[in-house]
């Protein structure tokens, strides 16, 4: 939520050295590659509810903890939102009708596209994303590898996905800006918990379809 949201709200568009979509898509892989190498250890770094929902639906991660992993995940996100808020209101002319990086489907999102097309590409891509965690985290794939894979899937989907949706693939990531936003951001957040959770819940079922009986993961992120 803050190396992501941070790098859209302080560093997309600075005068004359905007990071741009791109760089703001590779802040969000980047935090995600990096966070994996550093706590992936310690909780798997899930950092995202439908990260553990999926996990959870494809048995490499038990149910009993998946709520106490999203109230975790939706704390931080909110701390975070806070911290960048701090920091984002000592400029002059600060205000968030800007969007602080919030999600939004219709006049929200950033291209203009529906609820539909915002939906779809929610839940797709956040099919993608756990079948790629999925994958990558299996016994059978190279180890130590696994939050690079991850990290630069994160990035793809933002290339995708920015100007749709401004991209969540994360409720607790949606929740952080929304609270701050309210109003349209607070209407509009359920999606940004369904489209998520579905496409994760889907993925957890499919991956060991395809890929045979789930197996404890060598390397987790």
């Amino acid at each position: 939520m803050f190396g992501g949201c941070g790098s859209a709200v302080l560093a997309a568009a600075f005068p004359n050295v905007g990071i741009g979509l791109l760089g703001v898509s590779l802040a969000f892989g980047l935090t995600v590659l990096t966070m994996a190498y550093a706590i992936g250890h310690i909780s798997g770094c899930h950092l995202n509810p439908a990260v553990t929902v999926g996990l959870a639906s494809g048995r490499r991660f038990p149910w009993s903890e998946v709520i106490p992993y999203m109230i975790a995940q939706v704390i931080g996100a909110v701390i975070a939102a806070a911290v960048l808020y701090v920091i984002a209101s000592g400029k002059d002319g600060f205000s968030l009708a800007g969007g602080f990086a919030a999600n939004g489907y219709g006049e929200h999102s950033p291209g203009g596209y529906s609820l539909v097309a915002a939906l779809v590409a929610e839940a797709v891509l956040t099919f993608m994303f756990l079948m790629i965690i999925l994958g990558a985290t299996d016994s059978r794939a190279p180890a130590g590898f696994a939050p690079i894979a991850i990290g630069l899937a994160l990035t793809l989907i933002h290339l995708i996905s920015i100007p749709v949706t401004n991209t969540s693939v994360n409720p607790a990531r949606s929740t952080g800006p929304a609270l701050f936003v309210g109003g349209w951001a607070l209407a509009q957040l359920w999606l940004f918990w369904a489209a998520p959770l579905v496409g994760g819940l889907l993925a957890g079922i499919t991956y060991p379809v395809i890929a045979g009986e789930a197996v404890p993961p060598r390397a987790k992120a």
